[in-house]
This record gives structure tokens, sequence and C-alpha cells, in this order.
């Protein structure tokens, strides 16, 4: 597998032309090329650090080269003096514009040789890798509820179960789920990031010897198609597994007919009711098999 993967890597680079310091033609490396089309109309450079997942000193050395080259420059931010923003010039405008052009003629000189049906099974298969590379840079990771991108993620979740309930959705008349209650030791909250930016949550309330509960599930509409939903249910279940949980269980309204599916055939079976959620019609549960721990030779 890993093989497969090694060899699709060279032959991707060797075809787009990454092995040359002037990618398409261009006095540009491929990196500087990438971070010119992705500065576009101006951004804060940690949100263009977040975009392509570069650490500060190299995405620092990027800039410096393309501000020297006169085509981005790199200022305080007007809102906040503290941020760096980047924007192009118009020498840099013109060079990307060019760029976007010559990855045009790449583009059509990769499928110029293939016949239709050749070609069509060529762009179905780089959207399908394209979906899975980006599933794999989706991190979870255990947070604050109360930091600024769970908050973000919380108030999508109730603005859609707003949208999506036949009455709406209070939170007042909701059984709680608060900030104390899904921070350790009372439980876990679970985020997911793509590129730095929140793309999904879920989280855990434990209640001692009883079993735990799976709340506030929800991933952001641009994530859905990516496999995120089973992703952090298999990570919030390994967690309680951790915690000592052997039950887990949750209860979820009609209309969110997407989660239904993903808990029935993650091994959740339906259950009497077991709580007195008002926007609930379905109570579910699963019970989880004890973590095994590795015995190191001695």
């Amino acid at each position: 597998m890993l093989g497969q993967v090694r060899s699709f890597n060279r032959a991707v680079t060797q075809s787009i032309g990454a092995l040359h310091d002037d990618y398409l033609s261009r006095s540009l490396p491929l990196g500087e090329a990438r971070v010119l089309w992705e500065v576009g109309d101006g951004c804060d450079v940690r949100e263009l650090r977040a975009r392509l997942d570069l650490d500060s000193g190299y995405a620092s050395r990027l800039l410096s080269s393309l501000e020297t080259a006169g085509l981005v420059t790199v200022r305080p931010s007007r809102a906040d003096g503290r941020v760096r923003s980047v924007r192009l010039t118009a020498a840099g405008r013109r060079e990307r514009d060019l760029l976007d052009r010559r990855s045009d003629e790449l583009a059509q000189s990769l499928l110029a040789p293939l016949n239709e049906v050749q070609r069509k099974r060529l762009v179905a298969a780089m959207a399908k890798v394209e979906r899975l590379l980006t599933a794999s840079l989706v991190r979870i990771d255990i947070v604050d509820p109360e930091e600024p991108a769970s908050v973000y993620c919380l108030d999508e979740y109730s603005a859609e179960l707003g949208r999506r309930f036949d009455d709406g959705w209070n939170q007042a008349i909701s059984i709680a789920a608060t900030p104390e209650q899904l921070r350790w030791p009372e439980g876990l909250f679970a985020l997911a990031t793509l590129h730095g930016a929140p793309v999904g949550c879920g989280a855990l309330k434990f209640h001692r010897r009883r079993p735990a509960e799976l709340k506030r599930m929800w991933v952001a509409p641009s994530a859905r198609g990516l496999g995120l939903g089973r992703r952090l249910l298999t990570e919030l279940e390994q967690l309680a597994r951790d915690h000592g949980t052997r039950v887990l269980r949750l209860e979820t309204n009609r209309n969110l007919t997407e989660a239904i599916a993903l808990y029935r055939s993650a091994g959740y079976r339906e259950v009497p009711r077991f709580n007195d959620e008002p926007y609930a019609h379905h109570w579910f549960e699963k019970r989880l098999p004890p973590t095994r721990h590795r015995s190191g030779a001695t």
C-alpha cells in the first residue's frame, strides 16, 4: 500500500512539472507559484499558512522571496496591527494571470493524449483522490468547548437544528450540555479542523458508572462527503472506551435521517426512551468493547 502511494506521488510530481525550479516555464518554483495563486485578492498571513499547512519559517521565506521580486506586499493589517496581511502587486496579478493560463495549458496537455473515455475516467479518479486527500488532512483534537472555534461549531449546530426540526429548536428547553458538562472530568469536546478552519464537532458527557452520552455531533456542509461524521463517531467511541465507558447512549430527532443511518450502521440499536429530551424521537445505545492494553516484554 505504501509503495503505491509513493509511486503515485512520483508520477504526479513529474506530470505537473514540480521537479523543475521554473514551474510552468516561469522563474518561480512551485511553492512560490502556489502561494501567489492562493493570496488571491489578499489575505492574512496566518490564514494563508493555515490553508497551505505551512510552518511560519517556511511561509516567511516564500513571502520574502515574492516580496523581493515585487510580486506581493506584506504589511500590518488595517483591522489589527498585530496581524500581517499579504496582497498582490500589479506585477503579482499579471504573474498570477499568466500562471493561470499556463496551468490550463498543462491540464490540457495531460488530457490531450487520452480518448474521451480515458479523460472521463482520469477526471473522475482525480476528483475521488482529491476528496480522500482532503479527508486525510482533517484534524480532530480535544479542546475547550468555549474556545472560539468550538463556539462557532456549536452555534452552527444550533442553527441547523433550528432549520431542520419541525418546530425549530430552543436550547433552553432541551437537555443541557453546558461547557462545564463537556469539559473534563464531566465530559470531553472534540473539534475537527481542515486547514485550520473548524468543520465539525462532537462531545461526550460522562456519568460515572452510568452510560455516557454522545452530544453535539455536527459536520459543516462544506466537509460532508468526507466520512467525517463516522470518523468523529469512531474517535468519540474510542475516547469513551479509554475513560472506562462500557455503554454509550444518544438520542436524536426523526428529521436527522443521515445521523440515524450513521448510528445504525455503526452498531447502535434502538432502545426505549431513557430521558425526557423534548426534541427526540429515537433513543440509541451501543455496548463498547473494553480497550485492550498491549503488554510489553520484560
